[in-house]
């Protein structure tokens, strides 16, 4: 209705397509531009125009453009390009593509807008608006009440965050007095020396464990990522962009930029390797036993999302960073190589139902399993090099909270393992198990007599297709960074002087990746050295399993669900924090909403304000009125005292009426007399 009135109808699908594609092709050379601008000593930190100005303040939009916003613009663009090119076949028959490219190119703008940010203002802008896009995507379809309440979950949750967010914006301000990064960060050791007022806690603390607290929430970090998994009810292009390369990336890139400030505040550290460690194991536990495929790949996303909070609580900002760019990559793959599958079943996304696909399907089995091999982290994939290198910043760290983070990073691999190769061997290997699913579908369609174009799933006689070429494109160009993008980048990332200058690490309190340092050679000599190491073979370990259970004998699980059928429930339901969150907040604001409208409205409205106040005093004032205004000037004044002033009238003047004839030439006489002694002094003046 919207496009409607601003003349969208009059803009046809195919330009819809074609400008917003080239838009972003466009932004993609031009990020390239600037990163070999950049790369050569190139750097951009200035206003661009003055929003407003208030006293000495001066809130000013602008754009800092260094090695880590060059990089992360590469990455936005390079994956929205790619998702809007997979989307132009992916959403072909939907009815709203135009507003479907609208939100998508808006989010790529809101994300760019984001990480250009040189101050506090514009990146709460930035945050702000990919929140808004985020929900309008997730609830893309509105005719889907489960689109829809995703969308509005995702919405609260995120507020939730963007509560602690803004709150650490404003510590910010009032205690800098600006809201621009750099003089912010030139004096940093003043905020570590101050105290908020009233307490002894530190101010940096404080400003960095609200800002974390955003992060949270817009990185779908443990207890906040309850939204994340929601998400997927939206079209499988918008879960590849929110996954891979904004939103939930955009609380990595917070605190990685403004890690001058978080160098600062141990306690922050800790909390962040705290939270990640939870957030690598245990949401990647619940992803073992998932039935969708697009809620287990973005399980997959929150355990790796915790091994880049944990990075960023080691102070290993440029591992973050890293494994942040690898991630983008692969996940994208994982996420369009789902949207293919499902495209060939038939809008079916339930894992038991697949099977036996690789023969259908070969190139999006080459490219799912390359994505695959990249998230588990075998060798010279992308992924390897990322998470090895988390796990040895980790290692070398003496965070506290290190330790037990450790062994969530280390045992996460064992569960990346398995739940990524029990999904690829479900879908792509084993029997095929569509043929049940077809007779389920057909009986559907003949009982409730539903068109079978509108069944999900396969038909009878119907078999998986390949995709077109416009959405296989998209997975061969991802296919690649998969690959190298970890080898080629991670000395220079991480071991280089990319970031120098742009991440800050305090080396004497925190000399992990120093330390790491001295042992990297190159990536080869790490791959070698890896292999031997006991964390590769734990992953290993992982996909062997997979293979037991779900190729070898698939028995097993069977066996160990209903043998452990309390701890599998337990997965199922995501640790009933879903039911804890309904049951505590909206049940209890329900509860609270309940009590205060008994309490306001029919005690204090009815029967205080209403009842005693309208009511009671109504009647009082009708009363005060009947006295005054009916008894005294009516009754009294106005009918009663006229009878009585007539009477009175009456009685006086009935004197001269006595029918005596000598009364009556008595009062002439007097008259006559009255009128002489009028007018004769009168004339005589």
């Amino acid at each position: 209705m919207m496009g409607s009135m601003f003349g969208g109808h009059l803009i046809r699908r195919r330009t819809s397509k074609a400008v917003t594609v080239l838009g972003v092709a466009i932004s993609f050379v031009c990020s390239l531009l600037i990163l070999l601008e950049v790369i050569s000593g190139a750097e951009f930190n200035g206003p661009v125009y003055t929003w407003a100005t208030i006293g000495n303040l001066k809130l000013e939009i602008g754009f800092l453009v260094d090695k880590l916003t060059a990089m992360m613009m590469v990455v936005v663009t390079f994956i929205s390009l790619l998702v809007h090119i997979y989307s132009m076949g992916y959403m072909e028959n939907d009815d709203n593509v135009s507003r479907f490219f609208s939100y998508i190119s808006l989010f790529t703008f809101s994300m760019l807008s984001l990480v250009m940010s040189n101050n506090f203002l514009q990146l709460f802008f930035g945050w702000e608006a990919v929140g808004l896009v985020s929900y309008l995507l997730i609830g893309f379809w509105l005719e889907k009440p489960t689109a829809v309440s995703a969308g509005l979950k995702a919405f609260l949750v995120n507020r939730v965050g963007d509560f602690g967010f803004i709150i650490g914006i404003g510590l910010v301000f009032a205690f800098a007095g600006s809201l621009n990064y750099q003089d912010v960060f030139t004096i940093r050791e003043q905020l570590a020396m101050m105290t908020l007022p009233g307490t002894g806690w530190l101010v940096i603390t404080a400003i960095c464990l609200f800002l974390f607290v955003g992060a949270m929430g817009k990185s779908a970090q443990f207890p906040f990522h309850v939204w994340l998994p929601d998400s997927m009810e939206g079209p499988t292009p918008i879960s590849a962009l929110i996954h891979a390369a904004t939103m939930v990336t955009a609380g990595i890139f917070m605190v990685a930029r403004l890690s001058p400030l978080y160098e600062l505040s141990e306690t922050a550290l800790s909390v962040m390797v705290v939270v990640g460690a939870i957030s690598a194991l245990f949401l990647g536990l619940v992803a073992m036993v998932q039935t969708d495929i697009k809620r287990i790949i973005a399980y997959s996303t929150l355990s790796q999302l915790g091994y880049m909070v944990v990075a960023l609580g080691v102070s290993a900002y440029s591992v973050a960073v890293f494994h942040l760019m690898t991630h983008a990559f692969f996940k994208a793959l994982l996420f369009l190589a789902a949207g293919s599958v499902i495209l060939g079943m038939h809008h079916d996304q339930d894992i038991r139902n697949m099977g036996g696909l690789r023969k259908y399907m070969p190139l999006t089995w080459i490219t799912a399993l390359i994505g695959s091999l990249a998230l588990t982290g075998v060798p010279f994939f992308s992924g390897f090099y990322s998470k090895e290198t988390i796990i040895g910043a980790v290692r070398a760290s003496s965070v506290t909270g290190s330790t037990v983070a450790l062994v969530a990073v280390i045992a996460g691999l064992f569960v990346t393992g398995f739940y990524t190769f029990r999904l690829f061997f479900y879908v792509f290997h084993g029997k095929e198990r569509f043929q049940r699913q077809q007779l389920v579908n057909l009986k559907t369609a003949e009982k409730e007599k539903i068109p079978q174009g509108n069944i999900i799933g396969l038909l009878p006689g119907e078999k998986p297709q390949e995709s077109s070429w416009i959405i296989r494109l998209p997975l061969i160009l991802l296919a690649i960074p998969s690959v190298i993008a970890g080898y080629f980048m991670i000395e220079p990332m991480v071991f280089g002087n990319f970031f120098e200058d742009v991440i800050f690490v305090d080396n004497e309190k925190h000399a992990g990746m120093q330390a790491l340092a001295l042992h990297f050679d190159n990536a080869l000599s790490m791959t070698l050295h890896e292999i031997m190491t006991p964390t590769f073979w734990l992953a290993i370990a992982g996909i062997a399993m997979a293979w037991y259970f779900y190729m070898g004998n698939p028995v097993v699980p069977i066996r160990l669900r209903r043998r452990f059928r309390f701890l599998h429930r337990l997965l199922v339901e995501q640790y009933y924090l879903d039911k804890l969150y309904e049951r505590v907040f909206v049940n209890g604001t329900l509860w609270l909403g309940n009590v205060l409208w008994k309490k306001i409205d029919e005690t204090l409205i009815d029967d205080w304000i209403i009842s005693r106040f309208f009511v009671k005093g109504t009647k009082k004032l009708g009363r005060v009125v009947f006295k005054v205004v009916d008894v005294v000037m009516i009754d009294g004044v106005l009918v009663n005292g006229g009878s009585k002033m007539v009477g009175w009238i009456a009685s006086i003047v009935r004197h001269f009426q006595s029918g005596y004839l000598y009364h009556y030439v008595f009062a002439m006489i007097i008259g006559l007399l009255c009128l002489l002694f009028w007018f004769v002094p009168i004339s005589l003046r």
